[in-house]
């Protein structure tokens, strides 16, 4: 249990990033009860584990927290995700950015769809970037990756966000003619 002080500095610090974790967890776990499990459990580990913080970006910290439950999680639960990883040299360059590609779709479901296709580690970088607005220092961070390291990854997120899109979009075409 907290004493009043640290609590205090929880409610103040933490929890108005209550929503981020749950939408990190959310999206790299691809199922609402099974995030808010995640979160729940993840919110524990920050209130048991708070009088250690001291100082710094406590939504990095508690996203960090969330992050390594979820991994947990899905090593316990569906490993084999875990191991979908991208191969480089499936990476095509890119003619258009997933923004731009989502601009041009307009079609916030297929975007959604598509970002649910992505591998949990890919998930993590667009949602931290794009969604929550972390910085590439916060992402590092929560993810115990060095900066070029987050660099690299969020431009092969961005790349495979991409290719998913296009995808989608050539599946839709063969299916509207029949084929």
């Amino acid at each position: 249990m907290l004493q009043s002080q640290e609590r205090e500095r929880f409610e103040a610090g933490v929890l108005p990033h209550l929503d981020a974790a749950f939408n990190l967890a959310r999206w790299l776990l691809r199922d609402r009860g099974d995030a808010e499990d995640v979160a729940q459990e993840a919110m524990l580990r920050a209130y048991k584990f708070f009088p250690a913080f001291r100082a710094g970006d406590a939504r990095a910290w508690l996203l960090q927290i969330v992050r390594n439950c979820c991994y947990d999680w899905l090593q316990k639960n569906r490993p084999a995700e875990l191991h979908d990883e991208l191969q480089e040299e499936e990476l095509a360059s890119a003619q258009q950015s997933p923004e731009e590609a989502v601009l041009a779709s307009q079609d916030r479901g297929r975007l959604m769809q598509a970002l649910e296709a992505l591998p949990p580690h890919f998930r993590e970088f667009i949602v931290l970037r794009e969604l929550e607005g972390c910085s590439y220092k916060e992402i590092a961070a929560i993810t115990s990756r060095p900066i070029g390291s987050i660099m690299s990854g969020l431009a092969r997120a961005r790349e495979q966000l991409r290719k998913e899109l296009v995808e989608q979009q050539q599946r839709r075409k063969e299916a509207h003619r029949g084929v």
